[in-house]
Parts: C-alpha cells; sequence; structure tokens
C-alpha cells in the first residue's frame, strides 16, 4: 500500500497507453502490427519496471532540512530556507513542496530543481508574519522522477516543527545599531547636549577639543600637566512603558494592528534604555490593569519583557484611565520617565482622560504617544472631483487639524507628546527619550 500510495502516473504514461491501445487495435487489421504492438508493450513494460527499481528501490533516497528563525519576528520579513539532497546514484528530477503555517496563508511554495548523483541544493523565501504566536511548519513533501518520468515517488520529510512569533526583533537590533553607532542619516537624529549630565566618572589627561570649563585645577597642580573631569549619562532611572490595550488600538495598519506596533516600539526602546544604563518597566491596561513588571536592570530583564510583550491581546472595551492612575500610584514608586502608547481619537476624549494624565505627571515625567490616520492624511491631500470628495477632504482636514489640537493642549498642559504615524513609532519614541536624557529632564 505505501508503494501504491507514493506511485503517481504523469500524463505521458497515459498518452503512451493510448499508442499502444490503438496499434492493438489495428493489429486485428494486420498481423504486422499486432506483433509490432506486443513488442512495444514489452519494451513499455520493461522501462517501467526499471524504473520502478529505481525509484522505489532506496529507503531514503531524499535528506531535506528546513531552517526558519526562530523565533520569528513579527511585521518584518524572515526568510526560510530548504536545504535537499539527492541520495540516489543516479540523476533526478524533484519537486519539493513547502508546507508553510496556516496564518501565512501561502499555499504556492514549489521549487522544481534537477539533482545529480549526492548533490544538495537549497531553496529560499521570504514570509511576513503579523500575528504573535505559534506558527506550525508540516513536513516537507518532495516527488522524485527519473528516466522518462514517468513514475513518480513521494517522498515524506518530517521537518514538523513549531516555531514562536515574537515582537520584532529584527527592528529592535536594527535601532541599537542606529543608535550606538550615531547615524543620524536614517533616522536616528543627533541630539546637541546641553552641558553635561552629574555623574562623575573619572579624571583624565586634556586633550584638544575638552571643554575647558571641566578642567579639575587640584589635579592638574599635583600632576603639572591639565586634568580635566569627565562626565557619563546619569544611569539606573527609571523607565516605564505602558501600553493602552482597549479598542482604539485595534485599529490596522499594513497588516498589524496599532497595538501590535506599539509593542515593537516597546521592545526597541526597551532595548535601548537597557544599553544606556536605565531600569526598564513595563505595565499594560484597558478597562483594567494587565501585566505588570517592575523596572529593574538585569540581564534578563529584556527577556521577560519579550515574554510579556509576546502574550498581549486587544480587549475590546474602553480604557480606563482612572484605574491606570492608581495602578501607577500603587505600582511605580518614585519618579519615572513614563511612556503611554494610546490613541487619542477627538478632543472630546482628551477632556475625559486630561485631568488623570495631568495627575500623572506631577508624580513622574509623562510621554503620551499617540497616532497620526495615515489614511485620513492621504484623503486630506486628495484633488477633488465630485462633491463627495471636496467633503471628504473637508472632514479628513478636519480630523487631521483635531490630533494637531490634541497634541498642542498636552503640550500646554506641561505633557511630553509624540504625534507620529505608526511606521515611525520606533523612531520617534527613541529620539524623544534620547531627547530627554540630554536635556536633563529625566
Amino acid at each position: 500500500m505505501r508503494l501504491l500510495r507514493g506511485l503517481f502516473l504523469s500524463y505521458r504514461f497515459f498518452i503512451i497507453l493510448v499508442g499502444i491501445a490503438g496499434v492493438f487495435v489495428t493489429g486485428f487489421v494486420t498481423p504486422l502490427f499486432f506483433v509490432v504492438g506486443q513488442g512495444l508493450l514489452a519494451l513499455f513494460l520493461a522501462i517501467v519496471f526499471l524504473e520502478l527499481l529505481l525509484v522505489f528501490g532506496k529507503r531514503k533516497p531524499i535528506s531535506a532540512q528546513r531552517k526558519v528563525m526562530n523565533p520569528l519576528s513579527m511585521g518584518d520579513e524572515n526568510s526560510v530556507k530548504i536545504e535537499i539532497k539527492n541520495n540516489y546514484g543516479f540523476l533526478i528530477s524533484a519537486t519539493i513542496y513547502d508546507n508553510p503555517p496556516y496564518q501565512l496563508q501561502l499555499r504556492d511554495m514549489a521549487f522544481s530543481e534537477t539533482l545529480h548523483s549526492n548533490e544538495a541544493k537549497s531553496f529560499s523565501y521570504t514570509i511576513l508574519p503579523t500575528e504573535r504566536g505559534a506558527y506550525l511548519f508540516s513536513d516537507v513533501f518532495v516527488f522524485v522522477s527519473t528516466l522518462t518520468h514517468l513514475i513518480q515517488r513521494k517522498v515524506v520529510v518530517e521537518q514538523s516543527e513549531s516555531v514562536s512569533c515574537y515582537p520584532s526583533i529584527l527592528q529592535m537590533k536594527k535601532y541599537e545599531l542606529k543608535v550606538f553607532a550615531k547615524t543620524a542619516s536614517t533616522g536616528i537624529k543627533k541630539i546637541r547636549r546641553l552641558g553635561h549630565n552629574n555623574e562623575f566618572e573619572q579624571i583624565k589627561n586634556y586633550i584638544q577639543g575638552d571643554d575647558v570649563r571641566t578642567v579639575n585645577w587640584k589635579a592638574t597642580s599635583r600632576r603639572n600637566e591639565l586634568m580635566v573631569n569627565q562626565y557619563q549619562d546619569e544611569r539606573s532611572q527609571h523607565v516605564y512603558s505602558i501600553i493602552d490595550k482597549s479598542r482604539s488600538m485595534r485599529m490596522p495598519f499594513n497588516n498589524l494592528t496599532l497595538l501590535d506596533y506599539a509593542i515593537n516600539s516597546t521592545l526597541a526602546f526597551s532595548n535601548i534604555c537597557l544599553r544606556k544604563g536605565d531600569k526598564v518597566g513595563l505595565m499594560t491596561f484597558s478597562d483594567k490593569l494587565g501585566s505588570k513588571l517592575a523596572a529593574e536592570r538585569t540581564g534578563r530583564q529584556l527577556q521577560r519583557i519579550m515574554d510579556l510583550l509576546f502574550k498581549q491581546k486587544t480587549r475590546f472595551l474602553e480604557g480606563n484611565f482612572e484605574m491606570l492612575f492608581h495602578g501607577i500610584r500603587n505600582h511605580i514608586k518614585g519618579r519615572s520617565l513614563i511612556m503611554l502608547y494610546t490613541n487619542i481619537e477627538s478632543e472630546y476624549a482628551l477632556k475625559r482622560i486630561l485631568p488623570l494624565l495631568k495627575r500623572v505627571n506631577q508624580l513622574h515625567v509623562l510621554v503620551v504617544i499617540f497616532f497620526e490616520n495615515t489614511e485620513v492624511a492621504k484623503a486630506a491631500q486628495m484633488n477633488p472631483v465630485y462633491v463627495r470628495d471636496i467633503y471628504l477632504k473637508t472632514f479628513a482636514e478636519k480630523y487631521g487639524m483635531d490630533k494637531k489640537k490634541i497634541a498642542l493642549e498636552l503640550r500646554k498642559n506641561g505633557i511630553q507628546t509624540v504625534l507620529t504615524t505608526p511606521e515611525k513609532l520606533s523612531i520617534d519614541t527613541i529620539n524623544k527619550y534620547l531627547e530627554l536624557k540630554a536635556r536633563g529632564v529625566i
């Protein structure tokens, strides 16, 4: 039965059968054709039998291995590579079918190639996961044929594996490289330092370009050479990311929700803070408080943040900012920098939550991060053709202006604000953190 399940006859098989049957039918009229038909049938059966022996004669004809990034990075292109080796002692034609996870809806992952004896080749493709969770890759199917290709053998290579999709690790590494390589041209801007921070590091010899205001005259007189004080960024400050999981964060953009963008940004931002020497924590909320992680700077803190972000899901209720305020008072001790990811849609919504945001800002340094609607921005820039287009453009312009008014109102009340698009969220958030740190606000 296993042999029969692996036996697949191509269209050539049926063409040859029809041809031989035609010769036999003609043979009833002319005996010579009957003899020729018998000879052709014997030759055909011999070829089929030989091909059966060749194709099914080896127990493990194909070796294959799938290499996939583990964990996957949400919202990024992840490479999948399949390596296949021909264990036969002769040339074969192989068609390889991979079975990606159902979440990706990829049904055409097929590769065809000719492999010589003991030859190995690799095939690759990219996937774009847009959901956090487990992604199950099934076995790899290989269809093998040789000689006339009348017979195909189905080989199932056991490569079933479950891979977790985490918040964007690739994005985290990319922004870490940009910040610490001091590259301003690709999005991370350099911030002008206003004076120096208060944390003393060491006394060193003066070199050209050092600030003369940092000259240490006592050390200079003792060493009989010019010495200066060197300072470093003030470290071990508390930084918390607070993510709104209410229904306003369910809005989609490029196959991801605003919550997904906030989660990716939080991971990249937290990594930068830890590298800068600060203590990082996390909190989520919607109609009630969600996950809480106290600010620490241990080696395992980034992994804890990743594990918490991996589990977050949108709740389809309004955000309870009053409960958030009490949660901040109870769980965040000491003055901290709070990065609040939310989505304020209207001035009416702002009026409801502004008193609570002002109270939080009195206790901590609060940065409210919310989103521009890029589709509305496109509608505001359209050239109207019909009357309905004029109405649409007018409403879009009003909506965009309301967002700017919300940002202005927050700044008037002393609250730091980041109004950004989803694709620029991580860059703008990290820039705001570097700016506040350079100004000595935190």
